[in-house]
Parts: C-alpha cells; sequence; structure tokens
C-alpha cells in the first residue's frame, strides 16, 4: 500500500488551524556564542511552547481534523512524555476526551500534568507489556482514534509550523538542526523548509547511543535498533515511522549524533548564558552546532530548542556536572 505522505501544504493548513492556540514562540540569539562561531544562531524557543514542548502543534493539529463520530469517541495515545501531555491539553481544549498509555515507572510529574488537564491515565509494564497493543486494545474495545507520538500525517504537518514560524522571522538560513527521535518534527521542519528556503541543508540530530536514524539515512532503509539509553529521554526511539522516514530519506541533508556529555554543556550553556530551561533532548541541535559537528563559520544558522519539561532533580545534577 502506498502512503499518502503530508505535503508542504498540509503545514500551510495547519499554520492556519493553529493561529491563535499556539504561542508563536520567540527567537532568541547569543552574542557570546555568534562570535565564538563567527555565524549568526538562531534558536527557535519551542522549550516556552504550550506544554512546554513543540508536541503541541501536532497534538492539536491531529485532534482538530478528526470528524465529530471520532471527536465523540475520544482519542489515545502512548506516551511517556510530551507528546501525551500534548494530547491531553489539546483534547482538553478542543472538548474531546482523551486517554493516555504511560508506562508504570512513569515520571510521577508527567503522569500528573496529562491527569491535570483532564486525561484518562492507563498505566502498563513496559518490561511485559507492548504499549502500542495496548492502545490497539482500547481502539478495538472503545473505538477511541489512535494518534501516536510521531508516525502520522497530521502531528507531522503540525510540528513542521515551528520552522514555518523561524523562517518567516528571521529569513533566508543556510542551515536548520532539529532534534531527532521517531522523525515528525524533523519530517515536518523539512517539508517547510523545501518549500520555503530549498537551498537551506537541513540535519537531524539525534542521541549517540540511540542513532537508528543516522543508520537509517546511510542505509537507505529502515533500521531498527535495541531500546537506546541517554539522557535525552524525549528521542529514545527504536526506529522511524512509516511516515517520517520517506520524508528524511528525500529532503534531510545529513543526519548526526551527538554524546550525552555535549547535551549537558548545551544545557549549561541555555541556563548560564541565556537564561532558559531546555531538557536534554530539546539540547540535540544546540549541541550539534555548540560542537561545530559540521561547519557553520560564516553561516547563518536555525537550531529548534524543542522542549523543555525536565526533572528538576536530574536538571540540577546536569547543571551542577563538571568536566
Amino acid at each position: 500500500m502506498t502512503l499518502s505522505l503530508p505535503k508542504y501544504q498540509d503545514v500551510q493548513e495547519a499554520a492556519e488551524r493553529l493561529r491563535n492556540v499556539v504561542h508563536r514562540t520567540p527567537v532568541l540569539t547569543s552574542q557570546t556564542l555568534n562570535g565564538r562561531l563567527d555565524a549568526e544562531v538562531f534558536f527557535k524557543c519551542e522549550n516556552l511552547q504550550r506544554v512546554g514542548a513543540f508536541k503541541f502543534r501536532g497534538a492539536y493539529n491531529a485532534i482538530a481534523r478528526l470528524g465529530k463520530p471520532e471527536r465523540d469517541a475520544g482519542v489515545v495515545t502512548f506516551s511517556s512524555g510530551n507528546h501525551g501531555q500534548a494530547i491531553a491539553r489539546a483534547a482538553r481544549t478542543l472538548g474531546v476526551t482523551a486517554t493516555i498509555v504511560m508506562p508504570l515507572d512513569a515520571p510521577k510529574a508527567k503522569r500528573n500534568a496529562a491527569a491535570s488537564y483532564g486525561a484518562r491515565i492507563i498505566t502498563y509494564d513496559r518490561l511485559t507489556e507492548d504499549r502500542e497493543l495496548v492502545a490497539g486494545a482500547l481502539v478495538e474495545q472503545e473505538g477511541l482514534t489512535l494518534i501516536p507520538p510521531f508516525d502520522h500525517p497530521d502531528v507531522i504537518a503540525g510540528q513542521g509550523t515551528a520552522v514555518m514560524e523561524l523562517l518567516e522571522d528571521v529569513g533566508g538560513l543556510d542551515a536548520i538542526f532539529v532534534p531527532l527521535g521517531g522523525g515528525g518534527l524533523l519530517a515536518g521542519s523539512l517539508l517547510a523548509a523545501h518549500a520555503m528556503a530549498p537551498e537551506c541543508l537541513v540535519y537531524g540530530v539525534e542521541p549517540l547511543a540511540g542513532n537508528d536514524g543516522q543508520q537509517s539515512f546511510n542505509k537507505g532503509e529502515i533500521v531498527r535498533i535495541d531500546p537506546p539509553r541517554s539522557i535525552a529521554d524525549g528521542a529514545l526511539t527504536q526506529a522511524l515511522g512509516e511516515y517520517t522516514f520517506p520524508i528524511i530519506k528525500r529532503y534531510a541533508h545529513d543526519i548526526l549524533a551527538v554524546p550525552d556529555d555535549k547535551l549537558i554543556s548545551a544545557m549549561q550553556f541555555f541556563a548560564e548564558r541565556m537564561k532558559i530551561v531546555v531538557e536534554p533532548t530539546g539540547c540535540l541541535g544546540a549541541a550539534a552546532v555548540l560542537r561545530e559537528t559540521v561547519p557553520v563559520r560564516g553561516m547563518r544558522v536555525g537550531v529548534l530548542l524543542s522542549g523543555g519539561n525536565v526533572d528538576l532533580a536530574s536538571y540540577a545534577a546536569c547543571l551542577a556536572h563538571e568536566f
């Protein structure tokens, strides 16, 4: 079966749907960093988005696209982090009931956040149960509509509005660096960048310990890896999606991978020099730029900071870490 992949027009339509709903997040710069790199670096701060991450864009767009029967029945997703919170918040905004399938050991703060938006929380044992099967059973038994975390055309289109805004606000860029987990944000970003700035080089950046995207990009087919371990908890996917990979394969310039210590360095930079909180996953693109994984000197560079949701104890430990 040939998949109907989202297009730039879908991103444009998502932008209209999201107008006056999502925050048009600020774009920040650092003269210190620009001087150090001899480049102009523009940070798109999705850590300041509703629910603290870009995920609200795709979640709202996907639910808003549902027909009345699907809305009346409710939605379900599986997520232990930002997507679950985004679905819960978007569903409440649109008057739709939401069920979030979360592991028993999910951080209490994240579970409480999703519940505070009115979502029903269904827990499972990640060691003995498959979250997709748990969610699938709810689809069958209760007629719920599944909205997965990244591999969904409307989710991809919604996520692409972040880079659309970035390019509208700062103009042409030579390169854009985007965090990569399952590929929803990167795929949407690629659709926007290819249409608006076709000469711009777009890089996906993932944790070194979970570089399935890099392997897939280099091999030309989806590579599935064992569950990775990294502080970038929002990017610990095992494989790219059937919708996200074809877009990434076609439009991405390259996929980069960075180690955890560089994510910590980036978190420290944002806290100390720019006074903003960015979670480890949100620092992926920035870490690649800060360590000059690829040359950026003399360039205008965009970096997506994808989220700012972090456990305070873990955040404090990262800030206190000495190299």
